[in-house]
């Protein structure tokens, strides 16, 4: 039932090796991603697509509703091995308009144990209630805490010691938020880039 997928990988394949000969030896050779991509598990949202990478040029981590919780050992060895031992410059916190995750977060339904992960939108959902409560319709509903969201995550990996140490030992790494929209393609960037300590503070209240 998959044998498409191998003959679609060969095409793939052998189309980048028409293009550029070397382009698997260079991949084979090294790797060095200026880029942290923590993004959305949503097979709509294609990380080195959007942004028009190759592969060994962005790394990825994604899960439901673009999360970077303080207690997810998965997030935090990805985080960890970007920053240290990859030096990555700029981590990406891409969530999407419409995300089933963040729409799951706010629904009165069972979810299973899906609802235990989303819990941190709860949260924000609650802080910003009032605001949320003032959208003219579910769907503006979503979209904000969309972006509340990924303000959030922001946060947590300005304040993530990680980062703070790499900051601190004057190693330069930016944090970004943007969001996504499957209806055109489009990147928005929220305007809450994080470069160092002061900006932290200045940004966060921290």
């Amino acid at each position: 039932m998959v044998q498409h997928l191998i003959e679609n990988n060969r095409r793939w394949s052998l189309e980048k090796t028409r293009v550029d000969p070397d382009f698997f030896s260079r991949l084979v050779r090294q790797q060095h991603p200026e880029y942290l991509w923590i993004g959305c598990s949503d097979s709509r949202v294609p990380a080195n697509e959007i942004v028009n990478l190759d592969p060994g040029e962005l790394f990825v981590h994604r899960n439901v509703a673009n999360l970077a919780p303080q207690q997810d050992a998965n997030y935090l060895s990805v985080l960890q091995y970007a920053v240290n031992v990859l030096k990555i410059k700029h981590v990406l916190v891409v969530g999407h308009y419409g995300c089933g995750g963040v729409r799951a977060a706010i629904e009165s339904t069972d979810h299973g144990l899906i609802d235990h992960w989303l819990s941190p939108i709860r949260d924000v959902a609650h802080e910003h209630r009032h605001e949320l409560e003032g959208c003219t319709s579910q769907d503006k509903r979503v979209d904000r805490l969309c972006e509340l969201n990924v303000i959030a995550q922001v946060r947590n990996v300005a304040t993530n010691p990680i980062i703070l140490n790499a900051w601190r030992e004057g190693q330069p790494v930016a944090i970004h938020g943007w969001v996504y929209s499957i209806a055109n393609g489009h990147v928005t960037d929220l305007n809450i880039s994080v470069r160092n300590l002061a900006d932290r503070a200045r940004i966060f209240d921290i």
